[in-house]
């Protein structure tokens, strides 16, 4: 009889262990959660991409997988077609968006957010050798501008009646990669672009692209996106990425990406 008791308590206590012991339990919305999908744009570079040996790497792609590791949750980053957010988080087949996601209005009506934890603004990406003196946005009169489906760059141009009127033409791509493709085969006379992504891509390619600084009074705020309904997994996210600030961790991420300190303060 004792031996039965001994081993109903060595069960006992491994149970219990095995409950206590086993990782963070995530939950929101009455659902306990232990894989987080992230839907991205996995041709963004240094936000989101494939390097040379095919592994998904970036920016944003470093801070969730570290968000992820201290929450105790498995991630999975789902490739997604970038104008199709709505659709891809209000579905359900994304739990996030976190792809250097600028929060905006249209945005809001399906979406949370984290508070913002970087700024970004729009500039022109031209070919190197440009000789159509582009260097303001009244410049862009008559011009062949490009820029991706569904992004900030879309909101900017769409927000400017006048502008958009004054264009020759405006195209739309799904990839950024599809951006540049249009640009050196002159389908396109300049691009309007993340100022992020257009600095790293000059960065990589300095004597193909020039950027054009011009001063485009459209300045936006980064964030990570939710369900409207998910604040619980939102309020989660967002303690665990504060952390990351206080602690320096999102510091270094920025500085391996952008050699800078772009994070925001979390006070």
């Amino acid at each position: 009889m004792r031996k039965i008791s001994m081993v109903i308590l060595l069960l006992s206590t491994i149970i219990f262990a095995g409950c206590v012991g086993g990782g963070t339990t995530l939950n929101s919305g009455g659902r306990n959660i232990e894989k987080i999908i992230i839907g991205i744009d996995d041709e963004f570079p240094p936000i989101c991409f494939h390097n040379e040996r095919k592994e998904l790497v970036g920016f944003d792609i470093d801070l969730a997988k570290e968000t992820a590791k201290r929450l105790g949750v498995e991630v999975e980053f789902k490739p997604i077609e970038w104008d199709k957010k709505r659709e891809e988080i209000t579905s359900g087949n994304v739990d996030i968006i976190w792809n250097g996601l600028d929060i905006t209005e249209e945005r809001k009506e399906y979406m949370i957010f984290t508070r913002p934890y970087m700024d970004d603004r729009q500039i022109f990406l031209v070919k190197d050798t440009d000789k159509q003196s582009i260097r303001s946005e009244g410049d862009l009169a008559g011009k062949i501008v490009g820029m991706q489906a569904g992004s900030t760059s879309e909101d900017y141009l769409q927000r400017d009646d006048n502008l958009k009127e004054s264009l020759g033409e405006y195209k739309t791509y799904r990839k950024f990669n599809d951006m540049l493709e249009a640009l050196e085969n002159d389908e396109v006379d300049v691009l309007i672009c993340d100022e992020l992504i257009a600095r790293y891509e000059n960065k990589n390619n300095p004597h193909h692209y020039e950027l054009i600084d011009a001063k485009i009074d459209f300045v936006v705020e980064m964030a990570v996106g939710f369900r409207k309904e998910d604040v619980e997994l939102r309020d989660r996210v967002q303690e665990t990425f504060d952390e990351m600030v206080e602690d320096g961790t999102a510091r270094k991420i920025s500085e391996k990406w952008f050699q800078a300190d772009l994070i925001k303060s979390v006070r």
